[in-house]
């Protein structure tokens, strides 16, 4: 069962790479994974199913990363990076020119959710959180999102942690003092 969504998952991102997510259909991801279209339906209502669920488990994958770094903001930052490093292709093909604009989206989804979280769980008990708290999770990903996108599809000379350090180095100071402003 595993190993059918997975080569399902697969098939997407290959096709991916080569002709952009836009241009895929489900009867490429069903020649590709040499899965019965019975069989992928079982699994996946459509193509946006099988992206969805990559990006799920990608989602899944920062959040462990905030777990094992409670009260650190950010925590998501190097594990993404590293994740970059490792998964270039995989990662090019989500989030590089030929995923399409709803990979960007929900990438940006899961990002803001992850952002909010850390930032509510870095703010102690008794503060309520700022009206601008939205327009402040907006900033940290928007900027998060142009260095990855600039890993993803650049040539930056840096590692993940040199790309780690910058990211928290810019964005930390302004997001603390947005926050601590009544």
């Amino acid at each position: 069962m595993r190993r059918t969504r997975q080569a399902i998952q697969q098939a997407l991102i290959a096709l991916i790479l080569e002709k952009g997510y836009d241009a895929v259909t489900v009867s490429d991801i069903i020649n590709r994974a040499d899965v019965g279209r019975s069989t992928f339906y079982a699994h996946f209502t459509d193509k946006q199913d099988v992206l969805f669920d990559n990006l799920d488990e990608l989602a899944a994958f920062l959040k462990a990363g905030h777990a094992h770094e409670p009260g650190r903001l950010f925590a998501f930052s190097l594990p993404m990076f590293e994740h970059v490093d490792e998964q270039r292709d995989l990662v090019r093909a989500l989030l590089g020119r030929r995923g399409g604009g709803v990979v960007i989206t929900r990438v940006e989804q899961i990002l803001a959710e992850i952002v909010r979280d850390e930032l509510l769980a870095a703010m102690s008990s008794d503060t309520r959180p700022p009206a601008t708290l939205d327009l402040v999770v907006t900033c940290v990903v928007g900027a998060f999102m142009a260095l990855l996108v600039q890993r993803v599809d650049g040539d930056a000379p840096v590692t993940a942690r040199q790309m780690d350090a910058l990211f928290r180095e810019v964005v930390t100071p302004g997001v603390r003092a947005a926050l601590s402003q009544k």
